[in-house]
């Protein structure tokens, strides 16, 4: 609808404002217009009125203006003349005829019915005026406070109940939920003279997302927690954090920061934690209790059940109004105020393990989802700063939200995920924890989940790893059947080893595990994946068959099979160990075979294998173990660098052979190779 409100002091003239809610026309108390928007009084000559809206929503009066194959300009002095034209800050202030008279005898009316402006006013719909009520909207409700129309923390003009019932404050609709009340409430203003165009629109609207029916936008009195009076502090300790990735923090976490507004915490339910508030019904005594102890203290009554139906039941008596009591708020509080008080409640604190918790204050770190950006990570942080003054914690990695295949949010309603189990029984908890592990979720990144995506991980590494260990296996099962000799790991023969190949892959797995700690250190996990992904292409597409012929013994003899199988035993255990925190299951069935090779697997007797020192082979469980430290003198990048070229050289053949279609089988005379460094 579009509606008049008479503008006082200009005889005759009215603005006009248009709204999709009827049944919030009785709680308005303002119009806001747009400071720099072009604004103009018109003579409607049909309606032989006078009106004040923006120049460009002319067609919202006279329909016909927005259909091009009709409307001529010339049409205009048939329709309307523009008498005065405005800028918005030239409206400002001016006052108008309430719609309805409900709330003219409040105590602050008389900041009510006057013109605000804000350039949240847009003129892409509507007249370019916006009416104003405070009690049903964001921007009616930050608008009229900035202007000093309501103030913070008190009553605002609201005559709809907790249902959505209209409340004998506007008695012809009373008892009516709001939208069935608009035929009625359109009916009074077609009464009043004041409707100016009714239409039917359609246009989004909110619902809820768990039952499917209409919303509507309601202030509600809260409980707030002061978050602007600390908010420099907050972003302060912001500063102190460590946040993987980085952008989150110095982006998306510091701007919700700086705009930070005081937290309302407390919610009008059943289930949740009953805010420890008992208050006079005037709530001129208020009583904020600390403790159980406390409440026995006050109230007489010592309580081992602190939930909402037993505490409600206690009484406090009055110190003020001796021979009254005073009772606990109906309030619960928010969810997120008890995920933010985590580190304390875990630990009782200060009641218990006063010690234990100021030792493991701040905490080292966390991790959570991009959407707790507003969440847990905001609420710690509150907490945290208002009750220390410093975060809760000290560093943070971020992952990405996990979407359904087309992009839309995973949704048990909608079914439209494969079953987590079903995934796990196909293809191992592993697999599905690498695909994860290496995607863009642990970037802060969305990943639309993909099952084939986890089979992908089965066939391109788990496979190539497991066949590496088997033949590894096999070959060491024919040395000793050949030899006779037991096979004892030699760290002395890998290091001692000359076979470039040899050289190559133990320098590679020292560069890999002085990698790990060094992006590990910086909770880089989206890194250190792709790392440990490509190292295992490295042993088992270049390694074990460049040296398959050797390892069994068919070039150098047994010697050499020895000697590379020393090597090949150190990078699988490395390599074990260093996967174990990423795939847990696969890395256990290594472990358990290749400790047994260990001369120290003898002391995993009689409970030795879960007692220190922790070593491989004698300790039980591959998560046991620290990760390695990397060996300094066997790191070498000339092999690395050799090894990289030698790969470079043999895709570029393949690619040549390939553009000009010659197979594999064929012999080329000649390849020339130019090398950036020739040493």
């Amino acid at each position: 609808v579009v509606v008049s409100f008479p503008v006082l002091g200009m005889d005759g003239v009215s603005f006009v404002a248009w709204t999709t809610t009827p049944w919030t026309l009785p709680s308005n108390i303002a119009l806001c217009v747009h400071p720099t928007m072009e604004y103009i009084q018109i003579l409607d000559k049909k309606a032989e009125k006078r009106y004040i809206l923006a120049k460009s929503r002319l067609g919202q009066l006279f329909p016909i203006m927005n259909n091009k194959k009709k409307w001529k300009p010339k049409m205009a002095d048939e329709l309307y003349v523009i008498e005065q034209t405005f800028v918005g800050s030239d409206l400002v202030g001016k006052k108008y005829e309430p719609m309805f008279d409900y709330f003219v005898s409040d105590e602050d009316a008389g900041e009510y019915f006057r013109i605000l402006s804000d350039t949240y006013v847009t003129d892409d719909a509507g007249t370019g005026i916006v009416h104003q009520a405070p009690a049903f909207g964001e921007d009616d409700y930050r608008v009229c406070l900035a202007h000093g129309v309501i103030q913070k923390g008190k009553d605002l003009p609201c005559p709809v109940d907790s249902n959505g019932m209209f409340t004998e404050v506007v008695p012809e609709v009373k008892g009516l939920h709001v939208k069935k009340a608009d035929d009625t409430l359109i009916g009074l203003i077609k009464e009043k003279g004041r409707m100016v165009h009714k239409d039917q629109l359609q246009h989004s609207y909110p619902f809820c997302w768990r039952s499917d029916t209409p919303l509507i936008y309601k202030a509600v009195p809260s409980w707030f927690v002061k978050v602007e009076e600390i908010r420099d502090k907050i972003v302060e300790n912001n500063k102190k954090t460590y946040w993987v990735p980085n952008q989150v923090k110095e982006g998306r976490f510091h701007s919700w920061l700086t705009d930070a507004r005081d937290w309302a915490v407390s919610r009008n339910r059943f289930w949740g934690t009953p805010i420890p508030i008992w208050c006079s019904e005037s709530m001129d005594e208020v009583v904020c209790i600390g403790s159980v102890d406390e409440l026995a203290e006050l109230s007489g009554v010592r309580v081992t059940d602190l939930h909402k139906d037993v505490v409600d039941e206690i009484t406090i008596p009055s110190k003020k109004n001796p021979g009254t009591v005073l009772r606990r708020v109906d309030e619960v509080f928010d969810c997120w105020f008890e995920s933010g008080s985590m580190p304390y409640a875990q630990k009782h604190y200060p009641f218990e393990n006063k010690e234990s918790f100021e030792n493991g204050f701040p905490a080292d770190f966390i991790a959570e989802g991009l959407d707790q950006t507003r969440g847990w990570f905001y609420t710690l942080m509150v907490l945290s700063t208002a009750l220390f003054d410093k975060p809760a914690f000290k560093n943070l990695i971020v992952n990405g939200l996990v979407l359904a295949g087309d992009g839309k949010k995973m949704s048990k309603r909608l079914k439209n995920y494969p079953d987590p189990n079903v995934v796990i029984s196909k293809y191992g908890a592993d697999a599905l924890r690498m695909y994860l592990i290496n995607s863009p979720v642990v970037r802060a990144e969305s990943l639309k989940f993909q099952e084939p995506g986890v089979l992908g991980v089965v066939k391109e590494v788990f496979l190539p790893l497991y066949n590496a260990f088997r033949f590894f296996s096999q070959n060491l099962e024919r040395l000793e059947a050949n030899t006779g000799v037991k096979f004892v790991p030699s760290k002395e023969n890998v290091t001692a080893a000359t076979n470039p190949t040899d050289v190559w892959i133990s320098a590679a797995t020292q560069g890999l595990i002085k990698f790990v700690h060094e992006e590990m250190t910086a909770y880089r996990l989206y890194t250190v994946m792709p790392a440990l992904v490509s190292f295992v292409t490295q042993l088992t597409n270049w390694y074990v068959r460049l040296n398959r012929d050797r390892l069994k013994g068919l070039e150098g003899g047994e010697s050499e099979s020895e000697a590379g199988l020393q090597v090949m035993y150190d990078v699988l255990l490395d390599v074990t160990i260093l996967m174990a925190p990423f795939t847990p299951f696969i890395t256990e069935y290594f472990y358990q075979h290749l400790r047994k090779l260990q001369p120290s697997y003898a002391d995993a007797v009689n409970g030795g294998g879960s007692s220190n020192p922790v070593m491989p082979g004698k300790s039980d469980s591959v998560h046991f173990l620290t990760l390695p430290a990397y060996d300094e003198g066997r790191l070498n990048a000339d092999a690395v660098e050799a090894m990289e070229a030698l790969q470079v050289i043999v895709e570029s053949g393949r690619y040549v052979r390939e553009k000009r279609n010659i197979s594999l089988r064929t012999p080329v005379k000649c390849v020339t190779v130019i090398l950036r460094n020739p040493s």
